[in-house]
């Protein structure tokens, strides 16, 4: 009878040790795996920025936005939560040319890349702002520069993920390819509009690397801040503009304040001309950001197509 219970205890013992050991094996094994997943956190400023990681870097990191899609980054000022996210960021990318405005500093303080560092000066545009003369901060509206944005961006990806290169550079040659596609569908599109009806009236003046990329005439009654005050006379010299050029269609933009648009439309009104202003939900144009998630405009490409589109059924 004694063997009997020696034998039991010792195969209870056995037991227990060989479960601590499975369990010890198993939260080895756990924990090795989470940190084989964890990711590098890439934090950008803009919708743009978010969509060019995306295309580069797929699920190779985890990518944080400070401004959030249908915000102004002109305007925009730090949360604590942004503070945060620069805190763990093992990347920081930015757009530079002061588009991010408020937030500069604390970007630079970070080290962030600013992707248009290296721009060649000659290749950018610049614009009056309360008499002085700025860089025009949208460079996205020439192709040709967001592709050397995101060839930078590729750059400091590389750097970051150096055993992903190969991938990274496949992504870079692939979206290359379709941005030249984009840039040919605008050329065409852009290019069927009568040349006397090819004016684009916007809210702030955002769209100037568009009018030398499209051949396309362009107006705003705003200067490149969207949060400056219409006065009487940009409002009056613009209204008389319209009224010149007979245009079709002026368009209200997704960060912009539409009502603005309506006032132009009354002063062409007062002048007896009648114009129609273009707005309304999926009806405005994406200037300094992309649409939300889930909206059609959300990423670059379709953006610009959603412009373009617009354009050429209200001016067409």
């Amino acid at each position: 009878m004694k063997k009997i219970i020696i034998t039991l205890l010792a195969a209870l013992f056995l037991v227990g040790c060989t479960s601590k050991v499975s369990e010890s094996t198993t939260a080895s094994t756990s924990t090795e795996s989470q940190a084989q997943e964890k990711k590098p956190v890439v934090v950008v400023t803009t919708s743009f920025l978010e969509d060019i990681v995306n295309v580069l870097a797929q699920e190779l990191v985890e990518i944080e936005v400070i401004i959030p899609a249908n915000e102004d980054p002109h305007t925009y000022e730090a949360k604590p939560e942004d503070f945060n996210k620069l805190d763990k960021a093992d990347l920081i990318l930015y757009h530079g040319l002061h588009f991010e405005g408020k937030i500069v500093e604390f970007l630079e303080a970070k080290n962030g890349v600013d992707l248009t560092a290296n721009f060649d000066k000659a290749s950018l545009l610049v614009m009056e702002e309360d008499g002085h003369e700025i860089v025009d901060p949208h460079f996205w509206f020439d192709i040709e520069l967001y592709k050397k944005a995101t060839t930078n961006a590729y750059e400091a990806l590389k750097t970051l993920l150096p055993e992903h290169e190969e991938v990274l550079k496949t992504n870079l040659e692939a979206y290359s390819v379709k941005l030249d596609e984009l840039k040919e569908y605008g050329i065409q599109q852009i290019g069927s509009i009568e040349k006397s009806q090819r004016i684009l009236i916007t809210p702030h003046d955002a769209f100037g690397y568009f009018s030398r990329q499209y051949d396309i005439q362009v107006a705003a009654p705003q200067g490149v801040s969207t949060d400056a005050e219409l006065s009487i006379e940009d409002l009056t010299k613009t209204a008389d503009f319209i009224v010149e050029h007979q245009v079709k269609a002026i368009f209200a933009e997704t960060t912009t304040d539409p009502a603005r648009m309506e006032k132009l439309k009354e002063s062409c009104k007062a002048k007896g001309f009648e114009v129609k202003v273009v707005s309304g939900e999926h009806q405005e144009l994406y200037s300094d950001s992309l649409a939300p998630k889930g909206v059609f405009g959300d990423n670059y490409i379709d953006m610009v197509k959603h412009n373009i589109d617009l354009m050429v059924t209200n001016l067409k």
